[in-house]
């Protein structure tokens, strides 16, 4: 099931700062600092050169549509399946909550607290019920 519209301009949203429409390589490099992860300025604008449709290094929606539905590949998929099911909470199957999500981090020795772990759920939740559906973890790990 792809996303619509609706959600992908969330998605863009999120990362465009500025609100010009259009992701910079530094505005994408802050983003995914605040999630955690450590990306080089020189690996986000190799990135954004790769999807980067009309060469003004920066990703519009349609270039931000194209990153989502190209990294549907099968292998991928199936990596963040698994990934996904050991965040799993298990008494709500089929959704990361807070509490899964802070256990699992504990595991891979990130302590982070219950409110920590809401505003990283809350980034990505895109119907806003508060658990990230398998298919709000894609775009998280997008």
């Amino acid at each position: 099931m792809g996303m619509n519209k609706a959600e992908f301009e969330r998605v863009l949203k999120y990362f465009d700062e500025d609100g010009d429409g259009k992701i910079s390589p530094c505005e994408l490099r802050n983003k995914v600092g605040m999630m955690g992860g450590e990306l080089l300025l020189k690996d986000v604008e190799l990135l954004i050169d790769e999807f980067d449709s009309d060469g003004d290094g920066l990703l519009s929606l349609e270039d931000l549509v194209k990153i989502m539905e190209d990294s549907g590949e099968d292998e991928k998929l199936k990596d963040l399946a698994e990934a996904f099911e050991m965040y799993n909470d298990t008494q709500m199957l089929g959704f990361i909550t807070p509490k899964s999500l802070q256990i699992m981090l504990g595991r891979l020795g990130e302590s982070k607290s219950i409110d920590q772990c809401i505003d990283m759920i809350s980034h990505f939740d895109l119907n806003g019920d508060g658990v990230l559906s398998f298919h709000e973890f894609r775009v998280m790990m997008g």
